[in-house]
């Protein structure tokens, strides 16, 4: 993958294309041509199925397939082994599906790739949602670690299973970018600018405060997709991470 210092930062967002329909999913594409690279999730993938792929491929855009794939070592294995087969450039899976799913996801990409005459896709694991806050994790997951140790237990996981990054929240990215090696990718979401109103993110930040605190890749979607004007929002963004990036 592209180190992301070596890109614009109009190609460091990913916006989801979080629609019910193909249709829905091209009438966005077409209002916001200056994107590069899109979020393809469940909602979308379950309706359209790899159809929207092949729309993106089209358009030379760049693909984030976000599945969440989370189930035993054998099927996460071939899920991952098949969406290797479509050309994405991310695919994500639950790191609480353990260390040996993870590997063995890894390895399957990887061979599916091969078999396929492809780039093998990065496999990114999501360390914790963002709509989960510590509360949630205490309370209701059981899980005793405090949430930054938790995210990092996930990350060094995932990192230590072979994968190529992690999903995780901009609250936490500065400390798991210090405890990874170089070259290890972050993608954040829960990115809100502050003329945006926050949603069901949990653990969020403007997507300056993201850059600087050291994500590779944002991902922003109703802040750009429920404007009126998503085109000029998506610009705004840009122009506001950049003022930030000069500004230092």
């Amino acid at each position: 993958m592209i180190p992301s210092s070596y890109l614009p930062f109009a190609d460091r967002i990913i916006v989801p294309l979080d629609v019910s329909t193909e249709a829905e999913a091209i009438a966005l594409l077409d209002r916001l041509p200056n994107v590069t690279f899109w979020k393809v999730g469940l909602e979308l993938f379950v309706s359209s199925g790899c159809r929207i792929l092949e729309v993106l491929k089209a358009r030379e855009k760049r693909i984030f397939l976000d599945l969440k794939f989370h189930d035993i070592p054998n099927t996460m294995a071939g899920a991952c082994r098949a969406a290797a087969g479509y050309g994405v450039d991310l695919v994500t899976v639950h790191a609480a599906a353990g260390q040996a799913a993870l590997k063995a996801a890894q390895a399957a990409a990887e061979a599916g790739a091969i078999a396929a005459g492809l780039t093998t896709p990065n496999l990114i694991a999501v360390t914790l949602l963002t709509s989960i806050n510590s509360r949630a994790l205490a309370f209701e997951l059981k899980v005793p670690l405090e949430l930054n140790d938790y995210t990092l237990q996930m990350a060094l996981m995932a990192e230590e299973s072979g994968l190529a990054g992690v999903v995780c929240s901009p609250q936490e990215v500065a400390q798991l970018r210090n405890a990874c090696r170089k070259g290890f990718v972050f993608v954040c979401p829960g990115v809100r600018p502050v003329w945006a109103e926050a949603g069901d993110q949990q653990r969020s930040l403007t997507p300056a405060a993201a850059i600087k605190a050291g994500a590779d890749y944002l991902v922003i979607g109703r802040p750009i997709t429920a404007a009126i004007d998503p085109a000029e929002a998506f610009a705004k963004i840009v122009q506001e991470v950049e003022q930030s990036a000069n500004e230092r």
